[in-house]
């Protein structure tokens, strides 16, 4: 293994569709990035035939584990008892400094759950965030949004902290010197939305000068999608249910088009004409393409696929964890975070909006 490969910890155990389409996406990643290498975590028998079957034996290291946490066990019960599980081998990895990401399939809240006992918060980070891909008119493709379900609540101090992880994410996976960050809210007007939100608004927009990003103000959910914005910052309970919404009201309308093409002849044969179209919009808004959400906040990078993703989301997954890895992206964020807590200190006991010094180049 050559110093310059980047070693991603897979958890190969924890998704819907089995080992199998783990595997899968890890050879559809090797395949495009020679420098990737894994630590596969699992049962060695099961997962020796698959990573045989598909020749990258010798880019992977098994880590036998004997169990697998279930998508309905309660992270409280595999908090106790889940060493010995594939998910907990796979983040221990990351923690020991083996591996630099660890990308998993499985249950979300056991996963989180084990990143904080195992990994630990960043100093200065009150409650971690989960930040996903969503597909949007900007010229990446995407936006950025957190939290969407690492915790129900946020306060002012929570939303801060959210808005400067979101900036390290947008710089370092999409590369954007100055990303543009909205709050969001029921109305942009600056009287609308709770107390909370009111203050984080204030503090948001204090702390762009020092931190070099534009902040928008306050956005609505039609932004979402928008270009008007890079990094959407929200509490967990409003960002889940606007990310499961936005998935159903997908599969809705996908499944309502399938049926208006399949109605008659004549739609059939328009379906036809209109198929190299269609197959254009299916490119550009499949889920699968923005599949991974990051856990933000941890001495650690943590990527959560879906747990139901095919091997073409799976290797998207592993695409973000191997570009996080490639910009040295979680020593980056500890670095913002320790800067908003130095600057913060420095100005008193309880500062209303803490700053972060110049001079943090891509952080």
């Amino acid at each position: 293994m050559s110093s310059s490969d980047t070693v991603i910890s897979i958890d190969a155990m924890g998704g819907d569709l089995g080992p199998a389409v783990v595997v899968a996406g890890m050879a559809m990643s090797a395949k495009a990035n020679p420098e990737v290498r894994f630590i596969v975590h699992g049962d060695k028998d099961e997962l020796s035939k698959h990573i045989e079957k598909r020749g990258i034996a010798d880019r992977c290291e098994i880590r036998h584990t004997d169990d697998v946490v279930t998508m309905h066990e309660k992270p409280s019960h595999v908090m106790r008892h889940g060493k010995g599980t594939s998910m907990w081998s796979a983040i221990d990895a990351v923690r020991a400094g083996d591996a630099t990401v660890c990308v998993s399939c499985g249950n979300t809240g056991a996963l989180m759950a084990v990143a904080m006992i195992r990994l630990r918060k960043v100093p200065g980070v009150n409650r971690p965030a989960i930040a996903c891909l969503w597909p949007s008119r900007n010229p990446s493709g995407f936006n950025v949004m957190l939290d969407v379900g690492a915790d129900i609540r946020a306060d002012q101090d929570d939303l801060l902290q959210y808005a400067l992880m979101g900036l390290s994410y947008a710089r370092n996976g999409f590369d954007l010197t100055r990303p543009r960050i909205g709050l969001l809210n029921v109305g942009t007007e600056e009287h609308k939305g709770r107390a909370e939100l009111k203050v984080a608004h204030e503090m948001i927009e204090a702390a762009a000068e020092y931190n070099d990003f534009e902040y928008v103000g306050f956005i609505e959910g039609g932004d979402i999608p928008s270009d008007r914005v890079d990094v959407i910052v929200t509490d967990g309970f409003t960002g889940n249910v606007a990310l499961k919404t936005a998935e159903g009201t997908a599969n809705l309308i996908s499944g309502r088009l399938r049926e208006a093409f399949l109605y008659s002849l004549p739609s059939r044969f328009a379906a036809l004409l209109a198929y190299p179209s269609l197959q254009r919009l299916k490119k550009r808004i499949d889920p699968r393409q923005a599949n991974g959400g990051v856990f933000l906040g941890l001495n650690g990078t943590v990527v959560k696929s879906h747990g139901s993703a095919d091997a073409t989301g799976v290797s998207a997954a592993i695409k973000l964890a191997f570009q996080l890895a490639q910009s040295g992206f979680g020593e980056k964020l500890a670095a913002r975070v320790a800067s908003v807590t130095e600057a913060g200190q420095s100005e008193g006991p309880a500062p209303k909006a803490p700053t972060t010094a110049k001079g943090k180049p891509n952080t």
